[in-house]
């Protein structure tokens, strides 16, 4: 019968816990302020709500004498919160400078099938065809903006380590590009001058690879390049290098084809124009979106498996705290039992105990939350670094510790408290008063 109760009785805390979890996960922080108002309101005007705190008082009083055991509980969930938000901060800085890259001002055409740029080709027929699409915006002389582009990659050594070779895109560019992309702007030198092996670099590629500053040649392809500027987009396009498509060209055997063409539309509403008269189109067969949609739906993949890895390292490492906080708080209370038992004597109910018991937890999960939190925000906060593409090249990217993650790694440290202390504060409260005293 004894094993049948603590069956029972484990069952129900196991499915307490998910039902917090579950309630907790979906918890916007106004509730969480609300939970917190209402719970600051019972223990200012109830009875057993000024129990609780004159409870949670001696517990707290008692801390620096635990010190080293409380420590546990705070490092460790500190550790928790510190891994966890560093790995989405990647994840969502990653695809943060992607999505910028473009807008719902411009559109890009890529063979259809292909998923990027690097998979496709267009023969200069087809990009005339688009070119002349209606919904694409034309100059004050009647000429199409729009840009055939060719992506290559190259090897160059990264800076810093000369023995190691990266992947670097090298971008083909027309003259329109400056109309298409008007947040590129020249930071250092001048830009390219087509057909003299003339290339300009991103910031961002100029910061990762050697051997690419201003007035420095390169040998790419079988041919001599001058680097003549830098360039600053604050997006992906700075991990990249350009010069003019025909030169890409010529250089890498490519003939008169492109890879992709980007259009300036006439509106971001003319993009269903553009889009239905391509598709219909029988010399065509290709796949037509806006930039915005084109780089982000590339920032997919890497997005998901960041975050995957980031949460399940948190949750392996929340594991481990949950134990941390577990032995830290059952030696507690075996420390506290004569207090806690002589309280129950003179009145003092079990409510009182369980909630005192968790909100000291729960305060050491806060503290351990909010370190772990501002040392990855001091730390990674705008970090620079570099990952593969979808084009197989480095894209280079900045940490984006965001408002919005450093909460969602203080609701991992509060639930890892709930779930250290939910155990501790119950056998504390179910401990008979005459077999806590007897013990000690």
């Amino acid at each position: 019968m004894n094993a049948l109760k603590k069956f029972g009785f484990g069952l129900l805390m196991l499915l307490i816990v998910a039902a917090f979890l579950a309630l907790w996960i979906a918890l916007p922080w106004q509730g969480v302020v609300a939970l917190g108002v209402v719970l600051a309101l019972w223990m200012a005007l109830t009875r057993r709500g000024r129990q609780t705190w004159q409870v949670t008082r001696v517990g707290l009083a008692t801390v620096t004498q635990r010190l080293g055991s409380s420590s546990v509980v705070v490092v460790g969930i500190a550790g928790v919160v510190g891994v966890l938000v560093a790995m989405l901060a990647m994840s969502d800085g990653f695809a943060e400078t992607l999505r910028s890259t473009g807008n719902d001002r411009t559109a890009i055409v890529l063979r259809g099938g292909s998923q990027a740029e690097l998979n496709s080709i267009l023969d200069r027929d087809s990009a005339n065809i688009v070119m002349q699409a209606p919904g694409v915006k034309k100059d004050a002389q009647g000429k199409p903006i729009a840009s055939g582009e060719l992506v290559v990659v190259a090897n160059l050594p990264r800076r810093g380590d000369p023995n190691s070779d990266s992947n670097v895109p090298i971008r083909g560019v027309s003259d329109d590009v400056w109309k298409l992309r008007d947040q590129v702007k020249i930071v250092e030198g001048r830009t390219f001058r087509p057909g003299l092996g003339e290339i300009i670099v991103g910031k961002g590629a100029k910061a990762q690879f050697e051997g690419i500053d201003v007035g420095k040649t390169l040998r790419l392809a079988g041919q001599t390049w001058t680097v003549v500027g830098v360039f600053e987009s604050h997006d992906a396009l700075e991990s990249e290098l350009w010069a003019d498509t025909q030169s890409v060209a010529s250089a890498y055997r490519r003939g008169s084809s492109v890879q992709s063409v980007t259009v300036l539309l006439d509106s971001p509403k003319a993009f269903d124009t553009l889009k239905a008269s391509l598709v219909a189109d029988p010399r065509l067969k290709v796949d037509v979106s806006t930039t915005q949609d084109y780089f982000s739906k590339q920032s997919e993949g890497l997005t998901k498996v960041l975050r995957a890895v980031g949460i399940t390292v948190g949750v392996i490492m929340a594991i481990g705290a949950i134990f941390g906080a577990l032995n830290t708080m059952f030696a507690a209370i075996q420390a506290r039992a004569r207090e806690i038992a002589t309280l129950r004597a003179i009145g003092f109910r079990g409510v009182p105990v369980v909630v005192s018991v968790m909100l000291e937890t729960m305060m050491l999960a806060l503290l351990g939350g909010l370190i772990g939190a501002g040392v990855v925000w001091l730390v990674f906060n705008g970090y620079s670094t570099s990952t593969l593409g979808a084009n197989f090249s480095q894209v280079v990217f900045r940490f984006h510790v965001s408002g919005a993650l450093l909460w969602t790694g203080i609701k991992w440290a509060l639930a890892i408290g709930f779930i250290g202390g939910l155990f501790p504060a119950l056998r504390a409260a179910r401990v008979p008063v005459t077999t806590a005293l007897r013990e000690l």
